[in-house]
């Protein structure tokens, strides 16, 4: 299987699902949205605490993230709501959602007149919206229009001997076809960060990986550093330690192994979409909800997360694929888990299991719901702040 099947866009690549956004550009703008999404099938409210009150880079963070999400290929179009006195203007984010080809309406709460006027015009924005939407079919596309996201959570000691390394069996088969994978959890490479240097493509591009896990290291140690949070400093979590990885640097050796063998063509900031194909590292923390929503920002159309553990999690309008490699706990979570890859450990061989990842992956790209769809989970949206 060498395609998939997607909904073309103006620009950019194609999404793998069809649903319409609508984002508050600020935290008082959340209950707007979420009604407007409530009476329209189809509408998915992504709401969140800022796009006020934050300065500098911590406010640029807010922009890159909503800016990112709204242009994201699989949302056919987004609706804009702002309150109208916040620092990130609603203008600002329907303007580069528009710029990206895509359907866009905004809306401004004080300028509507109350929150009734609002959400009874969002409603007609996210209808017509849904209605354009259901006109679209599937159509086939190439592995060099796909751009995966790789994430790990609840990690124990099969993720790395098992899923990560078919996950990375995947990641290589995608890159070599053109595609794009992200990885990112720069908390968590500490320790590795000269192995992936040395897979650089260039210089530069080693240059650019040493000194984002450097500086990632330097902010860790300075949050760190005062005696009264001692005892908040570990890398790791309490399930890791139980699962049998016991230091961050073992966590980021079998991390590794997701992002498979190729080499990195650079580092991307926080809402940079790559210009090339190939493997990126994505300048992101470790936290679950701000790193799958990185990745997002950064035009993944998908997200496969190994978890040792057991994750339930999804994130709204983007599938997250959960694979874990311990047979035990696929049984225990069956019904939250896409794929079982712990063959592996028992002695299948790790290209017969990532092949088989790869069909899984590519029949959700196109179309089959992954099971935290089908469960409605949605708590992986979390834009980073810093």
């Amino acid at each position: 299987m060498t395609t998939f099947e997607g909904y073309r866009r103006p620009q950019g690549l194609p999404g793998i699902r069809n649903g319409v956004a609508v984002i508050p550009s600020v935290f008082c703008a959340n209950t707007v949205a979420r009604r407007i999404a409530e009476h329209v099938a189809g509408a998915i409210a992504f709401c969140h605490p800022v796009g006020c009150s934050q300065v500098g880079l911590d406010l640029e963070l807010t922009a890159r993230g909503l800016k990112g999400l709204g242009r994201h290929p699989n949302f056919y179009g987004v609706v804009v709501v702002g309150l109208g006195c916040e620092r990130f203007r609603a203008r600002e984010l329907a303007e580069s959602i528009a710029a990206a080809g895509k359907p866009v309406e905004m809306l401004v709460i004080q300028e509507e007149g109350d929150t009734l006027r609002a959400i009874e015009k969002g409603i007609t924005f996210a209808g017509r919206f849904v209605e354009e939407a259901s006109r679209q079919r599937r159509e086939k596309f190439p592995l060099s229009d796909f751009s995966l996201g790789l994430k790990c959570g609840g990690t124990d000691a099969t993720s790395g001997l098992a899923a990560n390394p078919a996950l990375g069996w995947v990641t290589d088969r995608i890159v070599a076809a053109g595609g794009r994978a992200i990885f990112t959890e720069v908390t968590e490479l500490i320790g590795a960060e000269q192995i992936l240097a040395g897979r650089a493509k260039t210089p530069e591009a080693a240059c650019e990986i040493l000194t984002t896990i450097g500086n990632m290291e330097k902010r860790l140690s300075r949050a760190t550093e005062g005696t009264d949070v001692q005892h908040r400093s570990a890398l790791i979590s309490p399930g890791n330690e139980e699962g049998g990885v016991t230091s961050v640097v073992e966590k980021a050796l079998g991390g590794i192994y997701k992002a498979g063998t190729g080499p990195i063509q650079g580092v991307l900031g926080y809402g940079q979409v790559p210009e090339a194909p190939g493997l990126y590292l994505l300048d992101c923390v470790g936290h679950d909800g701000e790193a799958v929503t990185g990745l997002v920002a950064s035009g993944c159309q998908a997200v496969v997360f190994t978890t040792g553990r057991g994750t339930p999690t999804g994130f709204p309008g983007v599938p997250v694929i959960k694979i874990t490699g311990n047979g035990e706990t696929y049984e225990r979570m069956k019904f939250n888990l896409d794929f079982n890859a712990g063959g592996i450990v028992e002695g299948t061989p790790i290209a017969e299991v990532g092949a088989g990842l790869f069909g899984k992956v590519l029949r959700i790209a196109s179309g089959e719901p992954a099971r935290a769809e089908l469960l409605g989970h949605d708590e992986l949206f979390c834009i980073t702040r810093i």
